[in-house]
């Protein structure tokens, strides 16, 4: 079942549920009709043998939708990362969606690259283990896995956990699977090629509603089974669609950096979009609307946990502290180099390694932090205003690091919570204002253009 406009705007006065599922953490959060925060859950994923924690999710999220049901809840919306996919058999996940870090064999993946498409026509950059979708399917296909399946993004998979109903979406399609072709809005050729294309469950629109809960959902939660569930979206896109909500952003040339395990720069480009050099980790990004979205990543929050050992950097508890590490941080010359998580970043092929490493490394790898989303927003040639949003907006060492790195761009952040799940919410409600203001970052004090040329100094005698 699938509810056209005119069935979304019966959804108002009650509360809506999103739930976010990211590779680290899965999120589920509650808001009321006028964008408003009133409750939210969060569990970290375990750790699985080479698949994605699907089962560990459904039992939690089961529990944690329940905890809602004294609401008057109208709508759910799922959010999900781009590289997971989901194959349905008999009414049935097949198999255990695989997890996008667990290691390609060296044949299948030199198999994969010669028979994929080029960056030019997907904007899908070659990227490590299964982060490219397409990969993933391969080496399925090779097994004869995919046999009779239906194939779902991971968004969706949420969706038909929900209601039942199959169904997939651009923006889950089109972040860096090599399985879209932005400029003719359709399956890529390699995509067609292998049949992978016929497999995908028909496409819709993120806002549209493809069900009501299923019973046994409805009878497990205590929801009422006259919930509806959206098609929903990737992860980063509905950052984007939720920093669009805000009027500073809206229409205008603005960049949208979305922080948690990844940090995703999305521009908004006024004019001919910036040639993408794919080898540093660039891609286009496909909006909601179909539209191309010139993006740049690394993988920001992983790199910040393996430098700190898991110590927060965004604990408010710990800003004044760290913001204090920074002065002396920069009169040393303490500095990380790339690149944490190889073959990833705008530096992929880089070591990492320290300049004077410091005993407490939370600021520093703030500062790190900075230097590299520093680095994305030069390669897809951000300009005029920057919006932060996501876990690291509230670390503020690297905010204002970042604001003092680009003096000439308004570095914004958003005075309370949103991120992906306001872009969720807007889906239900296009005119939905931010129940939260934006507030403009300010920099640091210091000798920053030295500090970064220092850095790039020694990235180019750093293997």
């Amino acid at each position: 079942m699938i509810v056209s406009d005119k069935g979304r705007r019966a959804l108002n006065k009650g509360a809506y549920i999103v739930i976010d599922l990211g590779k680290t953490l899965a999120k589920v959060s509650l808001w009321d009709w006028a964008g408003r925060r009133l409750d939210a859950r969060t569990r970290p994923n375990a750790a699985a043998e080479g698949v994605l924690d699907v089962a560990g999710i459904a039992g939690w999220l089961v529990d944690a939708l329940g905890a809602f049901a004294a609401h008057p809840v109208e709508a759910i919306v799922p959010v999900g990362h781009g590289a997971g996919v989901a194959a349905l058999r008999d009414g049935a996940l097949a198999f255990a969606p695989l997890d996008y870090e667990a290691a390609i064999p060296a044949d299948v993946m030199a198999r994969y690259r010669a028979a994929r498409d080029p960056f030019a026509v997907t904007g899908s950059p070659a990227l490590p283990d299964g982060l490219n979708l397409g990969v993933q399917l391969w080496g399925l296909s090779e097994q004869g896995a995919l046999e009779g399946a239906v194939l779902l993004p991971w968004a969706q998979y949420w969706a038909w956990f929900l209601t039942g109903v199959a169904v997939s979406e651009v923006s889950s399609l089109g972040c860096h699977t090599d399985l879209w072709k932005p400029e003719a809005g359709d399956f890529s050729p390699l995509a067609k090629r292998m049949g992978w294309a016929a497999r995908f469950a028909p496409l819709v629109r993120a806002r549209d509603v493809v069900g009501t809960l299923r019973p046994e959902i409805a009878a497990a939660t205590g929801l009422s089974p006259q919930v509806r569930v959206l098609a929903g979206m990737h992860d980063s896109n509905a950052a984007l669609h939720g920093a669009r909500g805000f009027a500073d952003v809206a229409d205008h040339e603005a960049t949208v950096l979305s922080t948690g395990t990844w940090f995703v720069a999305m521009r908004r480009a006024q004019g001919a979009a910036p040639v993408l050099p794919e080898e540093r980790d660039c891609l286009v990004n496909v909006d909601v609307e179909a539209r191309a979205v010139p993006s740049a990543r690394f993988m920001g929050g992983r790199e910040i946990e393996l430098t700190t050992g898991g110590a927060a950097v965004d604990d408010p508890a710990v800003q004044a502290a760290l913001l204090n590490e920074v002065p002396g941080l920069l009169a040393s010359g303490t500095m990380l180099l790339p690149t944490l998580a190889p073959g990833c970043g705008p530096f992929p092929g880089h070591m990492a390694r320290w300049i004077g490493e410091p005993a407490d490394k939370r600021a520093a790898a703030c500062l790190y932090a900075a230097l590299m989303a520093d680095a994305m927003l030069d390669l897809i040639g951000a300009k005029d205003m920057l919006l932060v949003e996501g876990r690291f907006a509230g670390a503020d060492a690297f905010v204002r690091a970042l604001a003092s790195l680009r003096p000439e761009i308004r570095v914004m952040v958003a005075d309370g919570p949103g991120d992906a799940a306001f872009g969720a919410l807007r889906l239900i409600d296009p005119a939905l204002a931010s129940a939260v203001s934006l507030r403009q970052v300010e920099p640091l004090a210091g000798e920053w253009v030295a500090y970064r040329a220092r850095w790039r100094t020694a990235l180019e005698t750093t293997p």
